[in-house]
């Protein structure tokens, strides 16, 4: 993902910062526990879209 693209997203919950998880093709938002996916390249900027991250990765914050 680009790194200005990223720079320019906020979580559309709390609008707060994102963090690219690569492995899993995610943005994730350690203040809501949230994930959001990105298909095809594109982030899918959806509450309802994004899973709740495990207490294993809210812990650990890669």
């Amino acid at each position: 993902m680009d790194k200005k693209l990223l720079a320019m997203l906020a979580c559309p919950v709390c609008k707060g910062d994102l963090k690219l998880n690569e492995a899993k093709t995610e943005l994730i938002c350690f203040v809501d526990a949230m994930a959001f996916p990105i298909r095809e390249g594109i982030p899918v900027m959806l509450a309802t879209e994004a899973r709740t991250l495990t207490t294993d990765e809210r812990l650990h914050k890669n």
